[in-house]
């Protein structure tokens, strides 16, 4: 993953998580996430359908938009093709309490009670889109 890539995730963008139904159709979800070494992690405080189908089949795609660029004909984007994990954990919480922070306000606190959920890893196996980023493949 490049350096231009890694800034935009620590940006903060809203994630589009596509994961695949039982009947085969698309199921697509709006996430936090942030980067940990080489993976991006989200939580969850329930064992939502998208959980269920990334337990089921792993092979996700990851989306978001770069800022705008005034004029542009395609504005950047990134894809990221993962492999996902689910775990259980009683860190969940304290991820989202972390994303929070990212994503509303420095000093906001998870607006959920502390409980257990769980984190989902994502390993990026290839990077599409367009800008610098993308793979030329």
């Amino acid at each position: 993953m490049n350096a231009e890539l890694r800034k935009l995730i620590e940006s903060g963008p809203m994630f589009h998580l596509s994961t695949i139904n039982p009947d085969q159709s698309p199921q697509v979800s709006v996430i936090w996430a942030l980067l940990e070494g080489d993976q991006l992690l989200s939580g969850h405080m329930g064992h939502y359908v998208k959980l269920k189908n990334i337990e089921r089949d792993p092979r996700v795609v990851l989306s978001f938009d770069a800022p705008r660029q005034p004029g542009a004909f395609l504005n950047h984007y990134a894809t990221l093709h993962c492999q996902a994990s689910v775990e259980k954990s009683d860190q969940a919480w304290d991820l989202l309490n972390r994303l929070a922070k990212i994503y509303m306000a420095p000093e906001a606190e998870f607006p959920a009670p502390r409980g257990p959920g769980y984190i989902v890893r994502y390993t990026v196996q290839r990077v599409g889109g367009v800008g610098p980023w993308a793979d030329k493949s």
